[in-house]
This record gives C-alpha cells, sequence and structure tokens, in this order.
C-alpha cells in the first residue's frame, strides 16, 4: 500500500499552487487529476491577475439589465431554459447578496484575498522561472458611449479610494495612439495598472507544476470520485492506475466537480457553474493587438497570447456537463469582427469550460466541518486563477498550524451548512 502525507484532487491553479505550498513545507503530496494539470477552468480564461478585482462579479439589480438578459441574446450572459428550474434556488441567493449592501460587505471581506494576489502570483513566477510569460502593464476597458465611460469613472475612482487600486482615464485619441489597429470610435477608456496579465495561462501552470515536482512533489492521475474515508488507518484511500494510495489528508480543489467528493461525503453546498467560451484569431495584415482589452458595453475580451489573439465570452449558465453551445461566441465574433481586425480561426473547435460559483460570490477554503484531515480549496468563480497562489498559502498555513497570510474566516465551508 503506498503512502503519503497529502493528496491534492485537481491540478489546476489552485490544487497545484496547493501542492506547491504544503511541499515547500515538508509535506509529502500527491497532486491527483484525471486529466493533465491546466485542461479545465485553469486552461480557458482571460489571462488576468486581477488585482482591482476586488468587488466579485454580481447579479444585476436594474431593470434595464434583467430585461435584457432576460432576451437571452446577449454576449455577456446566456442561459438553457432547461437549466433554470434547477437554478433557481441559485439564482435567487446570488440576486440577494448582489444587493448593494451586501455586495459592499462582500468585498470588504474579499479585498485580502484580492489584495495578495499580486504577490503571491510574484513569488511562484520568480521560483518557476516563469517571467516571461507576464506582462505588468494592467489591462484597458474601453467605452463606445459617454455615458458608460463615466459610470465606470465614478466606479473607478471610488475603487481607488477605498481600496488603493490605481486606474489611468484614457481619451479616444490615448486608445488610439495605443491601439491602432481598432477599427471603430470611442468615447474613451480606463487603465487598470496594477494587475498583470499572462500570456499563456496553461503554460504558466505548467510551469508551476515543474516547479512543485522540483520540490519532491509527484502528479499522479486518478479518478476523485474513488476517495474513502477510513476509520482505521491514516485516514483516506483513493485509487490509482498503480493501485490503492493511502494518505493522512485530502484537500479537494476540484472547481466546479468538487461536488464529485463533497456530496459523497454527505456536505450540500450551494456550488454552481458559470460556464464559458473561447477562440483564439489571427489578426489581418500586419493588425496588432498590443493591450488586454475589454469592450465593455458589448461583454467580450480580446487578449494577445502566444497562440493568437483570444476572445473570451461572459457567463452562461446551465448544467456544469451539458453539451456545448458557443452561441455567445458566434455573437462576439460579429462584433468584434468590426472592431479589430481578426483573421481565422485558429482551434479546431471553440473551448468551452466551467466557473465554480457560490451565491455569495466568495470561494470556500477551509477544514471540512465533520471530517478530520478533509479540506476544501474551491468555489473561485471568475478569479480562480488570479486567487489561485494566495488560496494555496494561506490554506497550507492553516493545515500546517501556522499563522496564515490572511484569515480564513470569512471563506469557511460551515457558513452554508445547517
Amino acid at each position: 500500500m503506498k503512502k503519503t502525507d497529502v493528496v491534492v484532487l485537481g491540478a489546476g491553479i489552485v490544487g497545484v499552487s496547493t501542492a506547491i505550498h504544503l511541499a515547500r513545507r515538508g509535506k509529502a503530496v500527491v497532486l491527483m487529476d484525471r486529466r493533465g494539470p491546466g485542461e479545465e477552468t485553469s486552461y480557458g480564461n482571460a489571462g488576468l491577475i486581477q488585482r482591482e478585482g476586488v468587488f466579485p462579479y454580481g447579479f444585476p439589480h436594474d431593470f434595464g439589465a434583467l430585461f435584457r438578459y432576460a432576451l437571452n441574446n446577449t454576449i455577456d450572459a446566456h442561459y438553457h431554459l432547461k437549466a433554470l428550474p434547477g437554478l433557481v434556488p441559485f439564482l435567487a441567493r446570488y440576486w440577494w447578496h448582489s444587493g448593494f449592501r451586501q455586495h459592499q460587505r462582500i468585498a470588504r471581506l474579499y479585498a485580502p484575498l484580492i489584495e495578495h494576489s499580486i504577490t503571491e502570483h510574484d513569488d511562484l513566477i520568480h521560483a518557476s522561472g516563469a517571467e516571461d510569460l507576464i506582462r505588468k502593464d494592467g489591462w484597458m476597458k474601453v467605452f463606445r458611449t459617454e455615458a458608460a465611460r463615466d459610470a465606470a469613472y465614478k466606479d473607478a475612482e471610488n475603487l481607488s479610494a477605498g481600496f488603493g487600486v490605481q486606474h489611468q482615464k484614457l481619451t479616444a485619441a490615448e486608445i488610439r495612439a495605443a491601439e491602432p489597429s481598432i477599427r471603430i470610435d470611442l468615447a474613451g477608456g480606463l487603465r487598470w495598472t496594477d494587475p498583470w496579465s499572462i500570456r499563456d495561462p496553461q503554460s504558466l501552470l505548467k510551469a508551476y507544476l515543474t516547479y512543485f515536482q522540483a520540490l519532491g512533489g509527484t502528479l499522479a492521475a486518478g479518478d476523485a470520485a474513488t476517495v474513502e474515508h477510513i476509520l482505521e488507518g491514516p485516514g483516506w484511500r483513493l485509487a490509482t492506475p498503480d493501485g490503492p494510495l493511502e494518505t493522512k489528508e485530502v484537500v479537494v480543489a476540484l472547481g466546479p466537480w468538487a461536488d464529485t467528493v463533497t456530496r459523497k461525503l454527505g456536505y450540500r453546498l450551494p456550488l454552481a457553474v458559470k460556464r464559458g467560451y473561447h477562440m483564439h484569431y489571427g489578426a489581418e495584415g500586419n493588425a496588432t493587438l498590443n493591450n488586454w482589452v475589454l469592450d465593455a458595453e458589448m461583454g467580450y475580451f480580446l487578449a494577445p497570447m502566444l497562440r493568437g489573439i483570444r476572445l473570451t465570452t461572459g457567463a452562461e449558465f446551465a448544467h456544469r456537463d451539458a453539451p456545448k453551445t458557443p452561441v455567445q461566441l458566434t455573437r462576439a465574433e460579429k462584433v468584434a469582427r468590426d472592431f479589430f481586425p481578426l483573421a481565422e480561426r485558429r482551434d479546431a473547435e471553440p473551448w468551452m469550460g466551467a466557473r465554480p460559483c457560490t451565491p455569495d460570490m466568495m470561494p470556500i477554503i477551509g477544514k471540512a466541518p465533520r471530517h478530520q484531515g478533509l479540506w476544501f480549496a474551491f468555489g473561485h468563480a471568475h478569479h480562480g486563477m488570479t486567487l489561485g497562489p494566495v488560496t494555496g498559502r494561506a490554506l497550507a498555513e492553516v493545515m500546517t498550524g501556522e499563522r496564515s497570510v490572511i484569515d480564513l474566516a470569512p471563506y469557511r465551508p460551515d457558513r452554508f451548512l445547517a
């Protein structure tokens, strides 16, 4: 019987980061996944470390936005009608937590995670030698109308005053100078200067994984659904292609598949998914995209990555495992081609991933309430790539009895349990 100290389930950014920090503290760690590292949610994102993302993405409360989304024809949101009955309890709680007072409170609780996002990534970037994958000049939101621009400026000023996040207001002329290949006239823009951007998220994760293995960590194939709690012995057992593996502790870092383990062990956590899509493109002629750019009023994102210009969509509310319906990508591509001279598609088919979301928009991090040696680290929604390293450090510190870099109490799993 093979044995280890800790098995981390899930080789996405949260799992890899947690495994690194445990290995640094002398733990024998096995990182287990059914697929290769970074091939699920951590693969498909806009490639941002969002230091400005203090307010997690809320559910709209104004009637105009709700009516627009109800029509189900936008780029930034889409839903499967058949999935809505099962999603109503989650969406109702999500809507309530997105109210002004609740959202303000959540932002104050969420801020410590976000505040450490750059420094904790920086630590792992240098340790893994991945500096060439990082840009440190922020990202841009651009606006088609003065009304949207002015509202965004007001929000940015409040965020800067309340949380110390830096920004620059951009005139139409400054945007043209920064992005001469953009085809349309714009009313202005906003650059968040603190965030960093990633030229290839999967390559960054693989660099982190190589560093984990250099620390003595092991990557193994396995199915999280085989986990068993052992009353006598080290604590837990899992099946692997090489035979059973026993471990003292298990970290569930499975993102949208966390319920593979949590439900089996009796936890009913309100985890839903927002699915998203992306596609890579070439650029026509000598056109270049120099910045990570959000077309704010249309709801899609363009990112100049190593594989081409990545176009990402907003949120699709659907069952996690339902077949792909990349209608948002089709809508976005049509608008984006008018915005920027995109050329050929470079992927055989659209990529789809699922973001794991909680109704209060905060991740679930900490000790499982009813099992010794079981730890949770999932539910990071749109900020998994941003928050993976700080989550990994904080959880590893708690697991090894150290003082945590942040207080994990606001993210404790039992906040959702009766």
